[in-house]
Formats: C-alpha cells, sequence, structure tokens
C-alpha cells in the first residue's frame, strides 16, 4: 500500500478504492494544502442508480469526509449520447421529460448520503445539460476537436473492445469521450474542480479530460478510478439472478436490498464494509475476523450500515426485524415482498417468476423437482400446484432458505 500525506489519499487507499491515480504525488500535495473539489458523473438511464454505483458515490461521501468538496454531476446531456464503455450496444434514446424525471428520481440518494449547501466543503449537484445542450456544434470542432485525435480516441478500450467484437458503434456514441472531457474542463473553470473520480472503465474518459484541461487552459487536473468490483465468486458487483440491485425503494423493497448485503460471500465481508460503510477499520478488522456462524453478525451489520445510509435508519430496522421473524420466528415479517393472488388463485410456477424468484416457468418447475420451493414451510412437490387463498388470507412462499415472500387473498 502506497504511504500518502493527505488524509484524502490516505482514506481513499486504507478503504480500497485507488485502482489507478494520475500523478498522485502532485495531487497527494494539492490535497494536503487546500480544499479540491472533486466530480463524479452519473448518467440518467433509469429511475434509480443501482449498487454498481455505489462505490462512485462512496468515493463522494470519502472526498467531504477528509475535508474536500463533492461535485456531483447529473448526466442529462450526455444520457442523451450513451457511454459506450463496457457495452456492446448502443443505449436506447430516451427523451428529454423523461431524463428529468429520472434525475429528480435519483437525487434523493445522494441527499442521504452527502452534506449539500453554500460552505466549502458542502456538495453541489449539477447538469451537464446546461452547458452541453447550450454549446454550438462549429464551436465544439474549432475550440475542442483540435485536442483530440482519432488515432488516440481508437485506442481506448471502450471504442476499441466494440470494435474488436464486430459491433456497431455510433458516431454519437464516439463522441461520448469529447463530451466528457469537456464536462471537466467546464467544471474546472467553474467550480474550480480539480479531480474527477470513477471505474476503472473511465480511465480513457478521465485522462482525456486532464489533457483537454491542460491544454486549452494550463490547468492541472487529476484522476482516481476504483478496481473493477466483484464478488468473491467472480460474478459482477450489484447483479443477481433476479436483476439489477437497485438503490431506490420503488424498484426494489427495503427487505430485498438488506437481503443482497445480508447474504453477501464470508470472504467479501471484509471489503464491503471499508468500501460501503463508515464502520471504523478496527472494528471491521475484529468483524471480518469472526468464524463460522458468527461471521452472520458481521454480515448483519453490513446489510444494516449499507441499508440506513442508503435508504435510511428505519428502512434498515425494518428489514432486520422481517428477517429476524421470518428466519428465527418462522412467521411472516411485514417487510417481505407481497404478492396479490387473483380470485382463482395462480400456479405456484407463475408465482415465483412474478416475485422475481425464477427467470422463467421452467426455472421455476426445476425448483419445485429438486424440492426448494415451500407455502407456509411445507414443501411443494407438485410443479403444476395451485395456490388459492381465501379474501384476506395470507401465506409464506419460499424458494430455499433466503428468499420469502407474502401471498396475500
Amino acid at each position: 500500500m502506497t504511504e500518502f500525506s493527505s488524509s484524502l489519499l490516505r482514506l481513499l487507499s486504507e478503504r480500497g478504492y485507488i485502482h489507478q491515480v494520475t500523478d498522485a504525488g502532485a495531487l497527494d500535495a494539492l490535497a494536503g494544502k487546500q480544499v479540491v473539489p472533486g466530480y463524479a458523473g452519473f448518467d440518467a438511464t433509469a429511475s434509480s442508480l443501482h449498487v454498481g454505483h455505489l462505490v462512485q458515490i462512496m468515493l463522494l461521501r470519502r472526498l467531504q469526509q477528509a475535508g474536500h468538496k463533492p461535485i456531483v454531476v447529473m448526466g442529462g446531456g450526455t444520457t442523451k449520447v450513451g457511454d459506450p464503455s463496457g457495452k456492446d450496444e448502443s443505449r436506447k434514446m430516451l427523451t428529454n421529460e423523461v431524463i428529468e424525471e429520472n434525475i429528480a428520481a435519483i437525487r434523493p440518494v445522494f441527499m442521504r448520503m452527502l452534506d449539500f449547501g453554500d460552505g466549502p466543503t458542502d456538495a453541489v449537484m449539477v447538469n451537464n445539460d446546461e452547458w452541453l445542450s447550450t454549446l454550438g456544434y462549429i464551436e465544439l470542432l474549432r475550440d475542442v476537436g483540435p485536442h483530440f485525435t482519432i488515432n488516440r480516441m481508437l485506442t481506448f478500450d471502450s471504442v476499441k473492445l466494440r470494435l474488436d467484437r464486430e459491433q456497431p458503434l455510433t458516431f454519437l456514441e464516439f463522441n461520448y469521450m469529447i463530451l466528457q472531457a469537456y464536462d471537466f474542463r467546464t467544471l474546472a473553470q467553474t467550480y474550480g474542480c480539480r479531480l474527477q473520480m470513477g471505474g476503472s472503465d473511465q480511465w480513457g474518459n478521465i485522462v482525456n479530460g486532464i489533457e483537454l484541461g491542460r491544454r486549452m487552459d494550463g490547468t492541472e487536473l487529476y484522476g482516481v478510478t476504483t478496481p473493477l468490483l466483484t464478488t468473491a465468486s467472480g460474478a459482477k458487483m450489484g447483479k443477481t439472478a433476479a436483476g439489477a440491485v437497485w438503490l431506490n425503494e420503488d424498484l426494489l423493497p427495503h427487505y430485498d436490498f438488506w437481503q443482497y448485503w445480508r447474504n453477501c460471500d464470508d470472504a467479501d465481508v471484509g471489503r464491503f464494509l471499508r468500501l460501503f460503510t463508515d464502520v471504523s477499520l478496527e472494528e471491521i478488522a475484529t468483524l471480518e475476523a469472526l468464524e463460522g456462524a458468527a461471521i452472520n453478525d458481521a454480515k448483519i451489520r453490513l446489510a444494516n450500515e449499507v441499508t440506513a445510509m442508503v435508504r435510511g435508519p428505519e428502512a434498515a430496522r425494518a428489514a432486520e426485524a422481517t428477517a429476524r421473524e421470518t428466519f428465527a420466528g418462522g412467521g411472516l415479517g411485514a417487510d417481505l415482498p407481497t404478492l396479490d393472488l387473483p380470485a382463482g388463485g395462480l400456479s405456484v410456477m407463475a408465482a415465483l417468476t412474478e416475485l422475481g424468484f425464477t427467470k422463467s416457468n421452467g426455472e421455476a418447475k426445476r425448483k419445485v423437482g429438486e424440492g426448494a420451493v415451500k407455502l407456509d414451510d411445507a414443501a411443494i412437490t407438485d410443479p403444476g400446484a395451485m395456490i388459492a387463498l381465501d379474501a384476506g388470507a395470507t401465506a409464506k412462499l419460499s424458494l430455499g432458505k433466503k428468499k420469502h415472500a407474502i401471498l396475500k387473498g
């Protein structure tokens, strides 16, 4: 681990956020002598961010904890273009109205996790549509275009991988890296921003912005990227068989969000506590050293801390209470996902699939055959079984030991 003198880079290093840093020595010196405004950008492609975005939000939180200024950039402009990084297909085009609705829905998560205001280290939120949509095309070509070469742009992974796979890359997407670089330069001019933070797939885009700022204004800018986050099993962080782990409650119930962290691999507990909570490093060392069944206490602590930070303390308390009642008491926790049954009932396969426990009726049929499906803790053996309840009645449908839902008549 590299030794840094600034509290910012020490914090990021100790917690495991650093993959690459541009001119680490100069950034370390700068962070040690002044407030460094730094930004991370989030495109508004959906009405919620997901767990894959959480490490970047935590970077902004750590920046503020170390005495610096977080700038949250909502990509109202860049969402209209689409970042090709790590993707084989072009992004679906969204209307201005949908993008604005998505930004409004995403905003509350940042309000919970950062302190906003007018002070020197208070967070601010800006929308890059403010400057990108007013940027004239000829102006962009004349002022910014000369600082980019096609030769160099073709070497970046976001472009090279798409071309290597013989997938189409539109001229629209090809311009994304230019617009992101222009974002950094604009933020440097307007807010004194000196640092851009992002995932490892953003390295090329960040370097472009640093070079553009130096060439156009002579400003020294810096970048920090985080490692590609995968679970101990090698799976991409934030993805489950049921889909993305959304940060917003309307797309994922509190209980399911809590359970995602509670069910993490034993080997991931310490790393996730460092990355996604404010628990002290000393306490984390104690928690990750637990063995056997005791490691579950560390997982519950992880689930409570992350849920409280992202969803609020009450959400964490309710989710833990539901888990305790469901697993320990054998009851029906109030925070479990629910499914209202139609008057004529519903097949067990359809119920499992509609709840998102299985991807298809075929998978549901296999799970029934494996003896993994229970209704009120009694095994269901017939994949064609219908579940019907009297009006007002409830039952618990379970898949394995970790997936439970309330069925309502």
